[in-house]
């Protein structure tokens, strides 16, 4: 079941930064649609490991101040950025929704942490192409204060659990970005016996 308009979407999704999102808001009928877009994700085991924490409104400030103050206390003070702790104390409230995405271990961890990192990275992916689809631009953050423990506990996960970032959904404020790759023959190699 090929589609061209398929691979069009496919190749029409780009990263598009919180500060080039605009403050118009999402609908929850398409915020609704991007989320349950990402349960159909293959999951080994049928796991489901992905978990999400949708931030809008008001909650993206106090999101905000988290990200801000948990990486000035989780970075050596050699290596704090004064510009960094800026941005992330900014950037949640650029866009008008930032979901905080997490993976649920399973509790007999049967499945491999891998296997379940994996599966919720094509959540990220099908949120992502959805979003596209209806013109929106977003983001995965995998900032330090994004993937902390902390975060995981801020957002409720368990202690084996874990944060793996932020997904940022808006409409640019900017011209769709165009992008390029390389050949995938560069890429690409071709066992036959």
């Amino acid at each position: 079941m090929h589609s061209e308009s398929n691979t069009s979407l496919i190749r029409l999704r780009r990263s598009i930064k919180p500060a080039q999102l605009s403050d118009r808001p999402v609908s929850d009928k398409i915020l609704r649609e991007i989320i349950e877009n990402a349960t159909w994700a293959p999951t080994h085991g049928m796991t489901e490991p992905w978990r999400f924490t949708v931030y809008q409104g008001a909650a993206r400030k106090r999101l905000a101040d988290f990200l801000a103050s948990t990486y000035k206390s989780i970075t050596p003070p050699e290596q704090f950025k004064p510009n960094k702790y800026e941005a992330l104390g900014k950037s949640p409230l650029f866009g008008p929704v930032v979901i905080a995405v997490g993976m649920e271990r399973q509790e007999s961890e049967k499945i491999s942490e891998l296997d379940e990192v994996m599966a919720v990275a094509c959540a990220v992916q099908n949120m992502h192409l959805t979003c596209a689809s209806h013109g929106l631009g977003g983001f995965w953050s995998t900032n330090v204060a994004a993937t902390s423990d902390a975060m995981r506990d801020f957002t409720g996960l368990k202690p084996k659990d874990r944060s793996l970032g932020l997904f940022y959904i808006g409409y640019p404020n900017c011209e769709w970005p165009t992008s390029q790759r390389q050949p995938a023959d560069e890429k690409i190699q071709w066992v036959h016996e």
